[in-house]
């Protein structure tokens, strides 16, 4: 799930740097003075983040503390959010606030009945500070009920600069040109791509940044939504399209075998590691995390990224994805709660994990210098500019069962695509009973 996607292994030591502390906290924070407007009363916060993501925004219910006096204690859920919090409000114990990491899991708690719809305050920033698209991915049917604090860019190709310039190739601007410079990258002795196919994700934003792009935000709203049927056209083109880098053995390291048996974080590895295998790796953002605290790479000179390019004169897509603050009617102290989600709306807030690293913010208003080195700011400042044609990642969107599940649904049949890419059409198919089923529509 998104989880998967998004985490960053960035370390405690470099934490400690980013910030000038003197170690990496996390658990319950006292309350500093008695003279704070929430003074002995406690927020509790349940997320997917552990290590140091958990760390950072550690930082951040830090900083909530010393403004107002409550006391902040994080609950990591691991990756099944809706479970665990579903078991956690039925056991009378339900958090304050949900750091819910899918479209999907938001609505379901929605429809559920479980949210509070955020304050004036929080609404009216964030009317003021974020462009209508992260609105939208927050309201559930005209209510606004999730603040998007955290952002993924989705559509970055981290690349080895020593490696493109070996093969004298510059960063491509079509993906045409994407799939021939692989060719050249390839003819220097190293494979184009890493594809970690393992994690069957990886191939669903393969797919889904092909098809924003070839097929426009319309056609993907509507896929997104299964109010367009995958045996549309459309989406047959797509496959064929990412069938042409699947099937081609030079473009892939190890070819289809190999990338089946590779992991998000071994595809890194294969570009950034000590035995480079690839010149390329498609991912998002967080693919610095990896390159740089496991393999040592400073980002800019060792490992930079390209947009993903535009494919067959469509514009350069920019998929995302994110995690959305959201209060539970059921907390203790769902008060307290929404007095956090307006901390969290604000660029001060967003700021402390900026400066932290492995974080990007929808907030136009947080300051670009806030982010602590150029690639970050280059994919922040890419983020922003894209205003509303940001599109959520489409699998985080869809019923789990088809979206969200190993072994099932569109994973599943993306990783039977990458064995086989030879039949587009079938594949469709395949996918629309999928999602029928999910959708139950």
């Amino acid at each position: 799930m998104m989880r998967r996607r998004t985490t960053l292994l960035t370390g405690c030591t470099a934490l400690a740097l980013a910030l000038g502390a003197t170690a990496c906290g996390g658990g319950p924070v006292s309350a500093g003075g008695g003279d704070k407007p929430l003074s002995g009363q406690t927020v509790t916060v349940a997320g997917v983040w552990s290590g140091s993501e958990q760390q950072n925004f550690q930082k951040v219910l830090d900083a909530f503390t010393a403004k107002t006096g409550a006391k902040t204690q994080f609950v990591s859920t691991g990756d099944n959010v809706s479970t665990v919090v579903g078991s956690k409000i039925e056991g009378g114990n339900a958090p304050d606030v949900v750091m819910v990491p899918q479209v999907g899991v938001l609505q379901q708690f929605a429809k559920k009945g479980w949210l509070k719809p955020l304050s004036p305050t929080a609404q009216a920033t964030i009317t003021a500070d974020y462009a209508n698209v992260w609105k939208n991915y927050g309201s559930v049917d005209g209510t606004l009920y999730g603040l998007y604090f955290k952002a993924a860019h989705k559509s970055t190709v981290w690349y080895s600069p020593d490696a493109l310039a070996q093969a004298g190739v510059k960063p491509p601007k079509t993906y045409d040109e994407m799939l021939k410079d692989g060719h050249t990258v390839s003819d220097s002795g190293l494979a184009a791509f890493a594809v970690g196919g393992e994690d069957g994700w990886t191939l669903t934003d393969w797919f889904e940044n092909i098809y924003l792009s070839q097929a426009g935000p319309e056609k993907y709203d509507a896929l997104a939504a299964h109010k367009l049927k995958w045996t549309d056209p459309s989406v047959v083109k797509a496959l064929t399209t990412l069938g042409k880098l699947f099937k081609d053995k030079q473009l892939i390291a190890g070819g289809q075998k190999e990338a089946l048996n590779t992991d998000f974080p071994g595809s890194v590895e294969k570009v950034f590691g000590p035995k480079p295998e690839a010149g390329m790796v498609y991912e998002g953002d967080f693919v610095a995390g990896v390159a740089h605290d496991q393999f040592k790479k400073t980002i800019g000179k060792d490992a930079n990224f390209f947009p993903f390019p535009a494919v067959d004169g469509g514009a350069a897509p920019v998929v995302s994805g994110g995690d959305a603050a959201v209060v539970l009617k059921a907390g203790k102290n769902a008060k307290a709660g929404m007095k956090l989600l307006e901390y969290l709306a604000t660029p001060e807030a967003a700021a402390i994990w900026a400066k932290a690293g492995g974080f990007l913010s929808p907030n136009k208003k947080l300051d670009f210098a806030s982010y602590g080195d150029d690639v970050t700011r280059a994919t922040a400042k890419s983020l922003i500019a894209a205003g509303d044609t940001v599109r959520f990642d489409m699998s985080d969107q869809a019923p789990a069962a088809f979206g969200g599940t190993k072994g099932a649904g569109e994973w599943k049949l993306l990783q039977d695509f990458l064995r086989d890419p030879s039949d587009p059409k079938g594949t469709a198919a395949k996918l629309e009973a999928a999602a029928a089923k999910a959708y139950q529509n």
